[in-house]
């Protein structure tokens, strides 16, 4: 993990205005760049190398209240920093000696008081800046639907019940019931993804090219894409952590298309059979528009399509040893053991199975 200075680069060079047009839809990369143009490595292509944190306070879904309005005024975005920055000095106020265990705060904002919290404020970083494109803050990182939410089927949502709601095996009996992060085999949310989206804290993308590869380093869970250039697709029948992903150039932009996931990781409940197109271009020296677009009618009534500022940064990656010396989840199993012994079951045993630091 690494410790980040605070802003550092978060809230890059404002990008003139793009107008948008009557309905959602992704940013024109040419004209948020405005005449920009990367550099070229030894190989001709776009330069996308470097390390790039995402990192925003801005969530994957819109505030219902909200509605199709995609950005907000600058007085919004202004209040909404504020709040967070208000909510951070808060956490660093030194804490009261005489506050029992059951009531500490705990410092991140969704997670329980006392000791279910598992972290503080200090641990986590998701950054203190509403998401900029072209220079305007966003209400969502999803443009498309215009509303800015997951338009999930009825049978979507019939088969997360059947997953999740009527488990008939408990959360707690074994490693295969927890979640995949939580098992440190792929990062937590959608980090890795693809989408690749900004979580709770480990958020730096590490990016390295050669002549028919590129190689997304990501800081959460050690995961590695690696993205073949200019070819096929593996036979359907090879599943992948990650997807099996091709790529080509466009212009100034690489795009991204990936199908072959495996059904135990995809994007919110999608099925296998999602395809995930990605669009990465360097729009200025320091900032990199990030643009995806997820189709899996099984899952959505409608494409998914969303966009990300990625921002240059100093900060290096380092190694995250989650396997090693992780005593979380034989500690979680065995708690579950002894609830049994005592007659009791895990809260939440049959329900849902929680994440932590998921995409946001």
């Amino acid at each position: 993990m690494t410790r980040r200075f605070v802003g550092a680069l978060c809230a890059a060079t404002a990008l003139a205005a793009v107008p948008l047009a009557a309905h959602a839809e992704l940013s024109n990369p040419a004209a948020v760049a405005r005449g920009y143009k990367a550099p070229r490595n030894v190989w001709g292509q776009p330069d996308l190398s470097g390390t790039w944190s995402p990192a925003t306070i801005t969530r994957l879904e819109r505030d219902a209240s909200l509605g199709d309005r995609l950005v907000l005024t600058d007085a919004e975005a202004r209040q909404l920093e504020g709040e967070n920055a208000k909510f951070n000095a808060k956490d660093l106020a030194p804490t009261d000696p005489n506050v029992k265990l059951e009531g500490l705060e705990c410092g991140v904002k969704g997670f329980p008081t006392g000791p279910e919290c598992g972290y503080n404020n200090f641990w986590v970083d998701p950054g203190t800046k509403v998401l900029r494109i072209a220079g305007q803050p966003r209400s969502s990182i999803l443009v498309s639907p215009a509303n800015g939410r997951l338009p999930m089927t009825p049978a979507a949502l019939a088969r997360q019940r059947a997953q999740f709601g009527n488990a008939r095996v408990g959360n707690f009996d074994g490693p295969e019931r927890r979640p995949l992060a939580e098992r440190c085999l792929v990062g937590f949310g959608s980090t890795a993804g693809p989408p690749m989206l900004p979580v709770l804290y480990n958020n730096h993308y590490g990016v390295a090219q050669s002549a028919d590869r590129v190689a997304l380093q990501v800081e959460m869970v050690h995961d590695m894409r690696l993205i073949r250039l200019n070819d096929r697709h593996e036979p359907a029948a090879i599943r992948k952590w990650m997807g099996d992903s091709v790529a080509r150039w466009d212009g100034e932009t690489l795009v991204v298309d990936t199908t072959n996931f495996r059904p135990d990781q995809t994007f919110r409940g999608a099925t296998a059979e999602m395809q995930v197109t990605e669009r990465f271009t360097r729009i200025s020296a320091d900032q990199l528009l990030y643009q995806f677009r997820v189709v899996d009618p099984s899952t959505f009534t409608e494409a998914i399509e969303g966009e990300v500022a990625w921002n240059l940064t100093r900060d290096h990656i380092y190694e995250y040893a989650c396997a090693e010396g992780n005593y979380a989840l034989p500690g979680i199993l065995a708690g579950a053991r002894a609830e049994e012994k005592n007659g009791r079951e895990m809260e939440g045993n049959r329900g849902e199975v929680k994440e932590e630091g998921g995409d946001r």
